[in-house]
């Protein structure tokens, strides 16, 4: 055992063989949403929480080409992979919302399958969570840089999950452009704005049952 609370990774892969000899890919590309990757990456999963003695949780990964083999939807694969790992969720907003953005027809259809994909996810598993920025590389292609401001779209996401699932940890991820502090912290007090209006709607929606 350990004192570290919560061990986080994300649901994807970064390296492969080349001629017999394990190669690293410096980034973190889409495992191809099969039947058979949910028990190999779960089984995976299960070793790492024996080793740890804990559960750990996984983090929804943006990407960016689907995998051409894949026969099942993102959001069927991540909830069998918390199912057979019987592990924890660490859940990207912004990430839901890139990929939402990425494989749509349009901006619409990005919005209902963001909210789609977040009302599938189960509240139980959820432990962890982080709101980032991006890049828009073109109308139909974000790019998850942690560069740029939080957009309106994923701030409405962020309120959709606490309305859904309550209240939970929230990290702001910012890791280029780092605006001066103050600027960063207006971001940062919107997370507790957002968590603290969630904590008196349904404090009042108790009182008022009572």
């Amino acid at each position: 055992s350990n004192s570290i609370p919560l061990y986080t990774e994300h649901l994807s892969y970064c390296s492969d063989l080349y001629h017999g000899k394990t190669g690293y890919l410096y980034d973190l590309l889409p495992i191809p949403f099969t039947d058979e990757a949910v028990k190999y990456v779960a089984a995976r999963i299960r070793q790492t929480q024996d080793i740890l003695e804990q559960k750990i949780a996984i983090e929804n990964a943006s990407f960016y080409a689907a995998a051409p083999i894949s026969t099942l939807s993102e959001i069927d694969f991540l909830n069998a992979v918390l199912q057979e790992a019987d592990c924890w969720l660490h859940l990207d907003i912004n990430n839901i919302y890139v990929n939402s953005v990425n494989f749509s027809d349009n901006h619409q259809d990005a919005l209902k399958n963001a909210s789609h994909f977040l009302r599938q996810i189960p509240k139980e598993r959820i432990v962890y969570s982080h709101i980032a920025g991006h890049y828009q590389e073109s109308p139909n292609l974000l790019i998850d840089t942690h560069g740029k401001d939080v957009v309106a779209p994923v701030w409405d996401l962020l309120a959709d999950a606490y309305q859904l699932f309550g209240v939970f940890p929230t990290l702001l991820e910012r890791d280029s452009h780092i605006p001066p502090l103050p600027t960063l912290m207006q971001e940062v007090n919107k997370i507790a704005a957002y968590q603290a209006d969630y904590i008196y709607k349904a404090t009042s929606k108790m009182v008022a049952t009572c």
